[in-house]
C-alpha cells in the first residue's frame, strides 16, 4: 500500500525538531498558511513573535527567554540579531540572545539562556529603547525596529553584512516604513553616510 504523507503537525515536528520556526520555513516544508492558522487556533502552535511559531508543548519559547534575560539585567536591552528577529526583519533565529548594556555598567555573564553581551555607548543607550511584553504579559526591554536596523548597519561586523542589508530591505518594503527616521537615528548614533548610501540604492 502507498505510504501516507504525515499530518501537518507531525511534518513540522519532523522538520524542526521542537525548535521555533518561521512561517516561511513551514510553508517551504509544505504546510499552508491556512493550516498554520488552524493549528494556532487549536492551540497546537503558538506565536512567539511576528512570523515566528513554536510548538505549544515545547515549554519556554524565544520571547520568554528574552523576558528572563531582561528580568536578570533590568538595565539591559535586547539588541542586534535578537531584536531583528523579534521585529521580523530577519529569517534568522539566533542561537543566543543578544543583550546591550551601557558602557560603565556591570557586564553580566549569563549561561542559560545562552546570552552574548554587547557594550553600547551610555550617552545614546536609551535612544529607541522600549518595553514590550510576551503573550504571557512578561515585560522586557528591546530596541525599536528602526534603531535595530541602524545598529545592524553600523555594527555589521557583529550582525553580518548580508543580515543587515536584508533587514533594511525588508523594513523599507513594509507599509508605514519611516526611512527618514532611519536617517535621523544614523546621524545620532553614527554611520549616517553608510545608511544614506544604502537607502539611496534601495529607494532609487
Amino acid at each position: 500500500m502507498p505510504s501516507h504523507a504525515p499530518e501537518p503537525l507531525e511534518l513540522l515536528r519532523q522538520r524542526f525538531d521542537g525548535r521555533p520556526f518561521r512561517t516561511a520555513e513551514a510553508i517551504d516544508a509544505g504546510v499552508s498558511r491556512t493550516t498554520l492558522h488552524r493549528l494556532k487556533q487549536r492551540g497546537e502552535l503558538v506565536a512567539l513573535a511576528r512570523g515566528v511559531l513554536q510548538f505549544a508543548d515545547a515549554g519556554m519559547g524565544m520571547l520568554s527567554d528574552l523576558a528572563v534575560v531582561s528580568a536578570r539585567v533590568p538595565h539591559g536591552t535586547i539588541c542586534l540579531n535578537s531584536a531583528l528577529t523579534y521585529w521580523d526583519l530577519t529569517d534568522e533565529i539566533p542561537a543566543e540572545i543578544h543583550l546591550a548594556v551601557p558602557r560603565g555598567a556591570r557586564r553580566p555573564s549569563i549561561v542559560a539562556p545562552p546570552t552574548r553581551v554587547h557594550v553600547f555607548d551610555a550617552e545614546t543607550f536609551s535612544v529607541g529603547r522600549q518595553q514590550v511584553s510576551t503573550d504571557a504579559d512578561e515585560p522586557f526591554w528591546i530596541y525599536s525596529a528602526e534603531r535595530s536596523i541602524v545598529d545592524a548597519m553600523r555594527m555589521s561586523r557583529w550582525v553580518g553584512r548580508d543580515v543587515a542589508l536584508h533587514a533594511l530591505r525588508r523594513y523599507v518594503n513594509r507599509s508605514g516604513a519611516q526611512a527618514a527616521r532611519l536617517t535621523e537615528l544614523s546621524r545620532e548614533l553614527g554611520g549616517g553616510p553608510t545608511m544614506s548610501r544604502a537607502l539611496e540604492a534601495l529607494l532609487s
